[in-house]
Order: structure tokens, then sequence, then C-alpha cells
């Protein structure tokens, strides 16, 4: 599940996909299968959601790694390196950013 708290000791990555409303199913479906059989299963990979806005124009990956090493070693592999260039291929533009989770606020 993921978790976000300010106190997680790893690294949090979002990636933001621009997409057409008719390839905007395309690349969920790409995405939820490199989830399922790829991403999840790298060393230090820990959670990760894939987002959708309403007009099927924007997509947005979260995902945690204990450590960014583990996130840049996943993207070197052959497998996902081949299922990047067709997701691209299906995008306007798509953006990975590493970031740290500052502060959160629960009710």
């Amino acid at each position: 599940m993921t978790r976000i708290d300010k106190n997680f000791d790893g690294q949090t990555v979002i990636c933001t996909f621009e997409v057409t409303p008719g390839s905007a199913q395309d690349v969920l479906d790409a995405l939820s299968e490199a989830y399922a059989q790829v991403i999840s299963r790298q060393p230090g990979y820990v959670s990760g959601a894939i987002h959708l806005n309403d007009a099927q124009t924007r997509i947005a990956t979260y995902s945690q790694w204990h450590d960014r090493r583990d996130y840049q070693a996943m993207l070197r592999t052959a497998e996902m390196r081949e299922r990047n260039r067709a997701i691209h291929a299906m995008c306007r533009h798509f953006e990975p950013v590493m970031y740290e989770v500052v502060d959160t606020w629960n009710r």
C-alpha cells in the first residue's frame, strides 16, 4: 500500500504523461502491465499508483523505492527500456521526477 509520509526514508518518483483521450487507455494498459510484470518485482520497490485526470489528457504515476539507485537500476533494464520506448511513442510527453516528501497532513 502506498503510504505518503514525511518520515519515508526512500525515493519518491512522480511521472507525468501527456496523452490524448484516444491514447489514454492504451498508455494506462501499458503502465499497468509494466507495474504488474516488471516494476513491482524489482529490488527496492515499495509501492506505486497510477492516476488519470477527468479529461483523459494526463496520467500520473507515483512510486516509492528504498533507494534512488533501485529506481535507476529498474529504468536501465532491457525490459523497461523497451517498454518505456513504446509508452513514450503513445504520449505527447512524459517526465519522471524524483521527489522528497517534505510534509503531510492527515485527518
